[in-house]
């Protein structure tokens, strides 16, 4: 039998393995050669300015959307026959709200016995359209009882 603690050859063959899995430097990689100027047949033509609309021509566009959407038409339906993307219609709205925010900030402030006196006037307008509705709904349920014959 052979001799196990003799590991000579296994040894010199890790030791050899060792040096050839050092680490190496990477090459570094030289960059492909620029191309030559493109050729004047193969120019792109000048991107065209964007179109800039004016606060009337943007409202002349959102209007109709609106009264399209209003009359059960989809928004997209809508804003393409208006010939405008979503992205910009929604641009649009969003630019539009905060201009009447502004305006609503510059009225003057109103007394506060005026807001008084408003804040109850809209109280009792609110109570009118509960009892309003309330009865409304009491009609609508018992007419809807009796064609079904729970009474």
């Amino acid at each position: 039998m052979a001799d196990e603690s003799n590991t000579g050859p296994v040894a010199a063959a890790v030791a050899a393995d060792a040096e050839v899995k050092a680490p190496t430097a990477k090459k570094k990689r030289s960059r492909p050669p620029q191309k030559a100027a493109a050729e004047p047949a193969q120019q792109k033509a000048p991107a065209a300015k964007p179109r800039r609309y004016s606060d009337q021509e943007r409202n002349g566009k959102l209007k109709p959307v609106e009264t399209q959407v209003s009359e059960g038409n989809t928004l997209k339906n809508a804003i393409q026959s208006a010939g405008i993307s979503e992205q910009t219609h929604y641009h649009w709205k969003g630019a539009a709200k905060p201009v009447g925010k502004k305006d609503a900030k510059s009225t003057k402030p109103v007394p506060a016995s005026d807001e008084l006196a408003d804040l109850v006037e809209l109280e009792e307008e609110n109570q009118k359209l509960r009892k309003r509705l309330a009865e409304k709904l009491r009609g609508e349920n018992a007419e809807l009882r009796k064609r079904l014959g729970l009474d």
